[in-house]
């Protein structure tokens, strides 16, 4: 008896340590084999949660983890405001920041972060030897039909690095042509973007160059070329083509498009329409834009220009689109980031409408309310950009003026048009708008002869 129970209690004992070493085993393949993973993951984690007081953020390709504060923050965890004459608002850029807390919800973060393989996509090339992922293809496509906004159906899609390469693409394209007695005349109705001028300069041909205002060519027998950008940058006008005629082709920039800065009264359906998917989730800093082509001759011409330019976009940057699209289309309806951006954007809005209406020396401009087709209601707009003009006679550089409060803009004359208009961004980080409405607000109260004091 006691023989076997020794041999049962050695089988026990020999069952035991089998399972322990089978179990060490798969875990040390499970390390091998996604280890790499775990690790990436625990590092973009680690990254994510240093403290930053919520005024800055840490980032992996940081001198880090080491903050990068917000404007006017400073300290090694950006806790401390610094709101004084050296505190300069930076209303400048269309940097699209204020989408960051969308994508830092949990849910959000989840399901658009991509971990990237050393070996994803090494090729030039995809399987069907493109430069274009299919399933990114796919993924616009679906968009666009979720928001009603632009018809894609039997029509080409390009992609390039942000619509600023798509523009220049459009122009070589368009810009073909067995005649060049004559170069092609870019045009624009201002107040226009400045890259539509400063692109087309600097790569002038005997092809093309840029001929400014479009009204000023409506008896122009040559080729032309109309950009049209709806809504506008900078005043967010709904806009149409000024030229017709057998000569005239037009390109529309259709980047801010979307119901986080307007309505949309119908499905834009242009022969060329450019998007970019800054202005859709804020990723500037990714660089992808896409062209929406009728013509497949022309979209074929693009696609050489992006070839010959730089071989296609990213695929580092395509897979990162290809996952930020997935990650809102597949949460219950699909609007959730547009309902984030438009609440957020229509906040600002108003805000800033409280403070303007207070002055007399600035006004910005109005756009009436329209019906929506997204939102299925008549609405207001809320755009990227409020484009303030200075009233009094003696302001004739409103950009100056600004520039005396500590706020940076943009120059009227940049657009094409008069100095007494200035760009300010309302796209920005969240601590940026509100310093920006702080700024403003001392400067409204000093035109009423009242003071505020420079805190809050």
């Amino acid at each position: 008896m006691r023989m076997r129970m020794m041999m049962l209690w050695l089988c026990f004992l020999t069952s035991v340590a089998l399972n322990v070493f089978l179990l060490a085993y798969q875990n040390r393949n499970h390390e091998q084999k996604h280890g790499w993973s775990r690790r990436a993951a625990e590092e973009a984690e680690a990254v994510a949660a240093f403290n930053c007081s919520g005024h800055g953020r840490a980032y992996l390709d940081g001198d880090g983890p080491v903050c990068e504060c917000n404007q006017c923050y400073e300290g090694p965890h950006c806790s401390f405001l610094n709101f004084s004459h050296r505190c300069v608002v930076d209303a400048y850029s269309g940097d699209p920041m204020y989408l960051e807390p969308f994508w830092m919800r949990k849910q959000n973060a989840e399901s658009s972060a991509v971990v990237i393989a050393g070996w994803h996509r090494m090729s030039y090339f995809f399987q069907d030897l493109s430069y274009i992922s299919p399933q990114l293809v796919l993924h616009i496509r679906r968009l666009h039909s979720l928001v009603n906004n632009a018809v894609v159906h039997s029509k080409h899609i390009v992609l390039g690095t942000g619509s600023t390469q798509l523009i220049s693409a459009a122009v070589f394209a368009l810009s073909i042509r067995d005649n060049l007695s004559s170069p092609a005349q870019v045009v624009a109705t201002a107040p226009y973007y400045p890259v539509y001028e400063t692109q087309t300069d600097y790569f002038r041909t005997a092809r093309f160059e840029f001929g400014g205002e479009a009204s000023s060519l409506n008896k122009a027998s040559g080729d032309v070329i109309e950009v049209v950008t709806s809504p506008n940058n900078p005043d967010a006008q709904l806009m149409n083509r000024v030229l017709t005629g057998p000569n005239v082709k037009a390109v529309y920039d259709r980047a801010y498009y979307w119901p986080h800065y307007t309505a949309i009264p119908a499905p834009a359906d242009e022969d060329l329409m450019l998007f970019t998917l800054s202005k859709v989730t804020g990723h500037a800093g990714s660089r992808l834009g896409w062209a929406i082509v009728k013509d497949k001759q022309v979209s074929e011409n693009m696609k050489q220009y992006i070839k010959l330019a730089e071989i296609g976009s990213s695929k580092e940057t395509q897979l990162r689109a290809l996952q930020l699209i997935k990650s809102f289309l597949r949460q219950g309806d699909g609007k959730q980031i547009f309902r984030f951006a438009y609440e957020t954007m229509s906040n600002r809005w108003e805000k800033l409408g409280k403070i303007m209406s207070s002055s007399k020396r600035f006004s910005i401009q109005q756009i009436p309310p329209q019906f929506c087709i997204f939102s299925d209601r008549v609405r207001e707009a809320s755009p990227a950009y409020a484009w303030v003009k200075c009233e009094r006679e003696e302001d004739r550089d409103c950009c100056a003026v600004l520039r005396a409060a500590n706020i940076v803009g943009r120059a009227g004359s940049l657009f094409g048009s008069d100095d007494r208009y200035v760009r300010l961004s309302l796209l920005k980080i969240q601590d940026d708008f509100d310093l920006l409405l702080r700024r403003l607000s001392i400067l409204v109260s000093q035109e009423q002869g009242g003071s505020r004091a420079d805190s809050m």
